[in-house]
């Protein structure tokens, strides 16, 4: 069997054992919170914060949206026109074209030129963020933020393009096995790094401090049978008044995090609530799961850009001879792109189904549905969350149950266990 066979076959399988894992382990078998509740709970909602919310997240979208059609624009006119894999070539001019340069420097010039031409919009974001007072540092601190994030980027492109065209020039005609290897691992391996050297770029992180709210921390954590490093506390206020916590890496990186504005703006009994939510992905392997879908479908991306790349008409547009090479990465780029923002309701929806979960599991483990619906409706005032947004929206790109979802949930469960 050809090379290009045995990539047919493991792009099959790859797609096989995705959607098995997809079907194990996301819950699909959840049934909707009743809309009855939501309506009721949508209509005891403040109208002025309500209001106040869709005017927020409406002066946000035009920025959002246009970033996102920008960017697409950028991602086709480089890589399905010669203009990408020129300007590969004149960021590896400078070191005499070689392989090397055009890889990494070529590489990364394609992914900041896309980035410099949305950062109005990352900037439009900023000034609504500021003008709702959502965003507490200035000008500046935004800036170095997105030069942090920048450079972080810098790194770990590089260390990812430099390995993937060594692989194409070492083995070309079996660089797509190899590679889907690479990205899979490369995957795993930032869920276990990305804790413990990336997020420290941008918070800094301190155990909560010793008192009743760590103690029961710890003693429903351990109540519930999930083994948690710490419960660390991020310096989120310097830079915003959103509240948040959340629970990031994998065995001995794994830890709960939340925000220093989560402590100041909720109950003690709301900030349980929250934790109690976060052991639930913990308690299910959410983390894991995720780590396990996003290699599997790095592996079948790589496959899949191998397959769909050595179509002729596609290097003709890109005026390349192959997609192995550096100068084909903007066409790589382009395809990626659109594999993205159609795979993004797949996604949203699977993410919703993980955290729909882990708020059922937050009210079996506390049994306080009266803290989890009041805790909900200070995240709604407090981040400016509309309630319950567009439909269009919702079912494109939203990562967690509306607020008015959240709090029927608390409901349906307050029924069920007569309280």
């Amino acid at each position: 069997m050809t090379p290009r066979g045995w990539a047919v076959l493991t792009l099959g399988g790859l797609v096989l054992v995705l959607l098995v894992a997809s079907i194990v382990l996301v819950p699909w078998s959840r049934p909707p919170a009743p809309r009855a509740d939501q309506v009721a709970a949508l209509g005891e909602l403040p109208v002025d914060q309500v209001a106040h919310a869709r005017e927020f997240r409406s002066a946000l979208r035009p920025g959002a949206y246009g970033a996102l059609v920008v960017g697409l624009l950028v991602a086709l006119l480089l890589g399905l026109t010669p203009l990408g894999a020129r300007l590969v070539e004149l960021a590896g001019r400078p070191f005499g074209g070689h392989w090397t340069a055009r890889a990494v420097l070529g590489g990364l010039a394609v992914v900041l030129l896309a980035d410099l031409l949305t950062l109005p919009f990352a900037a439009w974001r900023q000034s609504v963020l500021t003008r709702y007072g959502l965003s507490t540092h200035g000008w500046s601190g935004w800036a170095v933020d997105l030069l942090k994030s920048y450079a972080v980027s810098a790194v770990i492109g590089a260390i990812a393009l430099l390995g993937f065209y060594t692989v194409t020039r070492l083995a070309p005609r079996w660089w797509w096995a190899f590679g889907a290897a690479g990205a899979a691992g490369l995957v795993v391996l930032l869920s276990f790094v990305l804790p413990v050297l990336v997020e420290p770029v941008f918070n800094r992180f301190t155990p909560m401090e010793q008192g009743p709210l760590r103690t029961e921390l710890m003693a429903m954590a351990a109540r519930d049978g999930v083994p948690v490093r710490d419960v660390l506390v991020a310096d989120a206020s310097r830079r915003t008044k959103a509240v948040n916590a959340y629970v990031s890496g994998l065995g001995p990186t794994r830890r709960v995090v939340v925000y220093d504005t989560l402590l100041r703006e909720a109950t003690p009994a709301e900030v349980t609530s929250v934790v109690a939510h976060e052991l639930g992905h913990a308690k299910d392997r959410d983390v894991w799961t995720g780590t396990l879908t996003g290699a599997l479908g790095a592996a079948l991306a790589v496959v899949a850009l191998y397959l769909l790349g050595s179509w002729a008409p596609l290097l003709r547009l890109a005026g390349v001879d192959s997609v192995a090479e550096p100068r084909a990465f903007p066409l790589l780029i382009a395809l990626v792109t659109v594999a993205g923002l159609v795979a993004a309701p797949a996604q949203a929806l699977i993410s919703r189904r993980v955290e729909a979960r882990a708020d059922a599991h937050a009210l079996a483990l506390t049994g306080d549905p009266a803290t989890f619906e009041a805790m909900q409706r200070r995240l709604a005032g407090v981040n400016l969350a509309d309630p319950d947004p567009p439909r269009w929206e919702y079912l494109w790109s939203a990562s967690h149950p509306s607020t008015v979802e959240r709090m029927a949930a608390a409901r349906a469960y307050a029924r069920e266990a007569g309280r």
